[in-house]
């Protein structure tokens, strides 16, 4: 019953993207639209049906590639599938662009933007919809998947937890099979032993899916219960007991034949995102530093004659992959010895601070020459803060997971910034903060970190 309602959900998900495709087309052509392009966009018989015809089944093409029809219950988001649609869309821009070229349809640059832009926000609202309307099924009891557990130990009773306060999901535990405990566990009953498993598969009762949950040296069983699913047309998922040292996005991947589980999944390991906000961090330098070049040059004057000493202040500082680097600021303090300790945070009202220090430190103008940082690709413009050596070597040992910040080059600014842990501020907060922006790093969490700092610099309290 369950694979033909997939079925049937992937026939209304195509009908569903074609009638997306066609509403973003007649929108463009739209008299408003045409008035803000200055454009109209009136095609004939032809170029529509050939267009047609090229664009519908390029799309669905696309959206499979991108596992836009793979069922994924699990994810936490309604709007979990906004970035594939944004890659589908893009290569087929990308497609229409050389279809053009080739001289097989003739449809105007504009015309295709604007299409782009339409489509990828309908679709996504389309998926938003769709997914909102598939969670309240479920949660009133509808669409359910009925689930066995093999193994009421400790991950057992954590995964029947977890399901029943995710009732998005749309799982049903039907029971548990364990050799050692009777009775039930979180109010699911044991009703029977591993042994029984033939028998219930065999039975009238309803099992979508075998979740086992034993150890992993019980191989032996594990590869009997895995066969007997397999036999009987039942997915089989295994949770390892060691389950609890994974994030929520473990990377996979083959050595050869062998599947090798990175414990974290880090998305600017992956080159092409890395070298794009590598060019979007250069680009970003490079035309704002001539913007604010005559503020710089104000910042360096003031500094220079406000009191003695050098107008720019390194000092080092641990950068990706525990590599140490200078880094650079408008020196904001005084230069004499008694005056300079790299142990020790500053804090307010921290008499080493100069007239002038006082205001470019309030507004972090200060760590603008950071700029000439992220260019020579010590840093990025984006990223957790980089600290001191002292310091990394101190929280390494006393902050859990301190040293996962260091998988991606230091920022200007970050998620834990933004979020009020900046400077003398719970260290454990902020690396909460910075773990969760390298597991989950995406260009549009970037543009949403830029976009609040500016008014963070205007009202940081903890900028002193």
């Amino acid at each position: 019953m369950i694979r033909e309602n997939q079925q049937l959900f992937n026939i209304l998900n195509v009908f569903f993207d074609i009638l997306v495709l066609i509403f973003s087309t007649l929108l463009v052509c739209y008299p408003f639209s045409t008035k803000i392009l200055k454009s109209s966009f009136n095609f004939n018989f032809e170029t529509w049906l050939v267009f047609f015809i090229i664009l519908i089944p390029s799309y669905i093409f696309l959206y499979n590639i991108f596992s836009l029809y793979t069922p994924k219950r699990t994810d936490r988001s309604i709007f979990s599938a906004a970035y594939n649609i944004g890659q589908a869309n893009l290569f087929e821009f990308l497609f229409l662009l050389l279809i053009n070229y080739l001289g097989v349809i003739k449809i105007p640059l504009n015309f295709l933007v604007c299409f782009l832009i339409f489509n990828t926000i309908l679709a996504i609202l389309e998926r938003a919809i769709i997914r909102f309307f598939l969670r309240s099924m479920r949660s009133n009891g509808f669409n359910i998947k009925y689930v066995l557990i093999i193994g009421a130990g400790e991950v057992g009773e954590h995964l029947v937890d977890t399901i029943k306060s995710n009732s998005y999901l749309g799982y049903h535990v039907i029971g548990f099979l364990d050799d050692k405990r009777e009775g039930s566990v979180e109010g699911v009953d044991i009703i029977g032993t591993v042994d029984d498993l033939k028998n219930i598969l065999n039975s009238e009762v309803i099992v979508d899916r075998v979740i086992i949950s034993i150890a992993p040296r019980h191989y032996k069983t594990l590869e009997s219960l895995m066969e007997l699913c397999e036999k009987n047309g039942v997915r089989a998922d295994i949770v390892p007991d060691y389950y609890r040292y994974l994030t929520s996005h473990p990377n996979i991947e083959l050595l050869d034949n062998i599947p090798l589980i990175s414990a974290r999944y880090l998305p600017l390991d992956i080159s092409y995102n890395s070298i794009f906000k590598r060019l979007f961090d250069v680009m970003f330098v490079v035309i704002t530093s001539v913007i604010i070049s005559p503020l710089l040059l104000l910042v360096a004057i003031l500094v220079k004659v406000t009191s003695p000493g050098p107008i720019i202040y390194k000092q080092e500082r641990v950068g990706e992959d525990g590599k140490i680097f200078m880094i650079y600021k408008f020196r904001s303090m005084s230069s004499e010895n008694e005056y300079i300790d790299d142990k020790v945070w500053t804090k307010k009202d921290d008499p080493r601070i100069t007239s002038i220090g006082k205001i470019i430190r309030k507004y972090s103008i200060d760590e603008l020459p950071q700029f000439y940082n992220i260019f020579k690709g010590d840093m990025s413009l984006i990223g957790p803060r980089p600290e001191r050596p002292y310091f990394v070597n101190k929280f390494k040992e006393s902050v859990p997971k301190y040293m996962i910040k260091h998988h991606v080059k230091p920022g200007m600014t970050g998620w834990a910034q933004i979020n009020g842990y900046r400077g003398n501020t719970s260290i454990v907060k902020r690396i909460e903060y910075d773990i969760y922006y390298v597991e989950n790093w995406s260009f549009l969490l970037d543009m949403k970190i830029i976009i609040k700092t500016i008014p963070t610099l205007i009202n940081d309290k903890n900028a002193y």
